[in-house]
Order: structure tokens, then C-alpha cells, then sequence
């Protein structure tokens, strides 16, 4: 089973160049969990699976965080689901950063980072 995230968007202050840290910019968020359900999936019960409400609190939480490289804010948020769903089989996120280079017509740069048990 794989609950996903995609889309999520937030304006954070995450570069290498100070430039980049004082400005900020624009980033898309996508997260993907895979896993076994813990209970009886028929049961109806949030406990049973991944909340995606709880994906997209975490990934907030991390983008709070001023980094140097996107690679760190995404390993930091697979670290996160990590410990609230120790259940989690599989995990995948992916961040965008919207117009990168300053003065070139880019529509983003992308990390990806997968865990898997």
C-alpha cells in the first residue's frame, strides 16, 4: 500500500549562496510512503495507515528549516516519517526548487531520495 503526498508547496530560504538563504524561494514537495498496514484496513481506522495530513506537517516542519542543499531538507524528512511510522516499508521524497538559476529561463531544479527497509 503507498500513501502519497504530491504538490505540496512552500516558499523557504534553503541555498548555498546567501543570496539564496536572504530571498528565498518557491518549492514543491512530493512524498511517497509505502508500507503494510498495521491493522485491518477494513477496520477504517487512521491508525492503520499513513496520514497524509501528518506527511504534509512533517515536510512544513522541514521547510521551516533553512539548509544549504535540498538533499539534506529531504533526507531530513525521510528521517521524520521514519520515527512516526516505523511501520514504513518504502519512503520516497522528492523536492523541487522553482526557477534555480536567477537569470535563466529553468523551471526547476529536483532531488530525490528513496529509503527502503
Amino acid at each position: 500500500m503507498i500513501v502519497a503526498l504530491h504538490g505540496a508547496e512552500f516558499f523557504a530560504y534553503h541555498g548555498f549562496y546567501p543570496e539564496e538563504q536572504k530571498i528565498g524561494s518557491y518549492f514543491i514537495v512530493d512524498v511517497e510512503v509505502g508500507f503494510t498496514p498495521t491493522g485491518n484496513i477494513k477496520e477504517d481506522n487512521l491508525s492503520n495507515t499513513v496520514n497524509y495530513e501528518k506527511l504534509y506537517d512533517i515536510a512544513c516542519e522541514e521547510m521551516k528549516l533553512p539548509k544549504k542543499i535540498i538533499e539534506t531538507v529531504a533526507q531530513a524528512i525521510i528521517n521524520e516519517i521514519k520515527k512516526q511510522y516505523a511501520f514504513a516499508d518504502t519512503i520516497q521524497v522528492v523536492i523541487k526548487k522553482l526557477n534555480p538559476l536567477v537569470g535563466a529561463k529553468t523551471k526547476y531544479s529536483s532531488v530525490t531520495i528513496n529509503y527502503s527497509k
